[in-house]
């Protein structure tokens, strides 16, 4: 039995325009982005050539209105798009999520003049983004950050450090939520802080076990002086457009995790149906077969759970529990798959000859971004049985 070469997802999209769009990323994905994923991962390089690709693709802002530069396509096709450069490689699917969530609250809560002024750039123009809301001693606890936005006349003094910032150093603009009042969730304000801005820094980024080639980074915030015309939505609101900004973003991990699973499984399968033991391949044996269709199981149902949840979301119907439970159970997902992976490929699948060492490694961080999945539980069990009485 010859090795099989990896298949297309049989994707079911709405338009013939989402089907020429997935293809146009596919294409992308496979030619500009695969070929180089190993090595630039391996020597810790961000390929923000592929960025700019991207952008001037049109594929940089494909959730948000044309008016401004977006792409108006529906969170179901925005997210399999994810999910096709996922399978090239975590660090641009996980790239582009991260500059999307970072355009959310403008594009969602900004005036009609911070919109005409700001979004073209932001989804079209080169630009890319950081979302700045975990800080060194609040993560899942978010409405806890200290980082101090003073106000100054006309403008307003940001002061803090922020931790695990994806593109902490690179990116071009911070959508950054900062203590404007008093403690809680309703002293925290939103702004839109320039890349250059004076008082801006970051420090090295981390030394990660995965996605080396992604930056992540504290960024330190030193008197930063930004207008209030950088303000976005009204004092006190940032905590719910941190919130809201979650939601959509927990969908883009969700379709990124699959992707990583997929890339996973078909490595397993290509090794598999060309690996010969005992005079056959080993996708012969039961043992192996079985692991191969439970793999590409758990991927269709993670597949299906958070397209479900990105339909309720393009109807304006509430999707804040099944964003939790898709981003739960496609995240557990892409950890099985990618450990059976390296399994299916034996001592192989250990060495970094082959990319499932790789995926594992990757996986793993998805678990936790974009509020752990412990967090994912919290919030699934409060919509179902209400707040915790204690």
């Amino acid at each position: 039995m010859p090795d099989r070469a990896p298949q297309p997802v049989d994707r079911q999209l709405p338009t013939d325009e989402a089907r020429d769009l997935i293809s146009l990323v596919r294409d992308i994905a496979q030619r500009e982005i695969a070929p180089k994923a190993a090595e630039e991962e391996d020597a810790g390089h961000f390929p923000r050539e592929v960025f700019s690709l991207l952008s001037e693709s049109g594929l940089l802002g494909l959730p948000y209105d044309s008016e401004y530069g977006g792409g108006d396509q529906p969170y179901e096709v925005y997210l399999q798009a994810l999910e096709e450069l996922a399978v090239a490689r975590l660090t641009v699917g996980l790239g582009v999520s991260v500059h999307s969530l970072a355009c959310h609250a403008l594009a969602n809560y900004g005036t009609k003049e911070q919109q005409v002024e700001h979004l073209p750039a932001m989804l079209g123009g080169g630009l890319l983004g950081a979302y700045c809301l975990s800080e060194p001693s609040s993560g899942s606890d978010a409405a806890s950050l200290r980082t101090k936005a003073v106000r100054d006349g006309d403008d307003w003094v940001i002061t803090g450090t922020k931790a695990w910032i994806t593109h902490g150093g690179i990116a071009d603009f911070y959508t950054v939520l900062a203590r404007s009042g008093g403690d809680g969730p309703r002293g925290i304000t939103a702004f839109l802080v320039p890349g250059d801005a004076e008082g801006l820094s970051a420090a090295p980024p981390e030394k990660k076990m995965g996605m080396k080639g992604s930056p992540t980074a504290q960024v330190h915030f030193d008197g930063v002086r930004v207008c209030d015309d950088r303000r976005i939505g009204d004092e006190g609101q940032g905590f719910a457009v941190a919130l809201s900004a979650l939601d959509s973003g927990r969908l883009g991990i969700a379709a990124c995790a699959i992707g990583v699973a997929q890339a996973a499984l078909d490595e397993a399968v290509s090794y598999a149906t060309g690996r010969q033991q005992f005079g056959r391949p080993i996708s012969d044996f039961q043992g192996l077969r079985f692991m191969l269709a439970d793999m590409a199981t758990q991927i269709e149902a993670g597949r299906a759970l958070y397209l479900a949840a990105a339909r309720l979301r393009d109807a304006s119907r509430p999707f804040s529990k099944e964003a939790a439970m898709a981003k739960l159970l496609c995240t557990d997902t892409a950890m099985k798959v990618t450990t059976d992976a390296v399994q299916v490929l034996g001592g192989y699948g250990y060495t970094a000859d082959f990319p499932v060492e790789r995926y594992m490694r990757e996986a793993k961080v998805l678990q936790i971004v974009e509020g752990t999945n412990q967090i994912q539980r919290m919030v699934i069990a409060r919509h179902l049985a209400g707040p915790d009485s204690r």
